[in-house]
């Protein structure tokens, strides 16, 4: 089983950007699925984005399609998430996933999870 472990949130200003990384050890990296989801407060987590293991054909939720970019680097067992553009209601826990199944990761049952890293957005 892959351990994961988000760093890089902290506060950002609107319209600056932020980069997120999730370091993974244990297991295969380069046979995982991997994915991104954010937790407001009060409410459950959502889907934010995915890649597959190829590194290929990225997935994003509407609200962060052309803002956000997933990216995944293999050699350091690393996955990013870019945040360019963020906007206060962007604010939320931010949390790394990973699974064989790429199903399984954007569903949000994946078998894998990091703790969980704080992004506050200011105006």
């Amino acid at each position: 089983q892959v351990q994961l472990v988000e760093s890089g949130g902290g506060l950002a200003q609107a319209g600056g950007s932020l980069r997120l990384s999730c370091a993974a050890s244990g297991g295969t990296f380069s046979s995982y699925a991997l994915g991104w989801f954010r937790q407001f407060p009060g409410k459950e987590r959502e889907f934010v984005s995915a890649i597959t293991w190829s590194g290929g054909t990225p997935y994003y939720a509407d609200s962060v399609k052309g803002r956000f970019t997933i990216s995944r680097d293999n050699a350091k067992n690393t996955v990013y998430l870019q945040m360019d553009n963020p906007k206060p209601e962007d604010t939320a826990v931010y949390y790394c996933a990973a699974d064989e199944e790429l199903i399984r990761v954007v569903a949000g049952t994946a078998r894998s999870w990091g703790q969980g890293t704080q992004v506050t957005v200011s105006s």
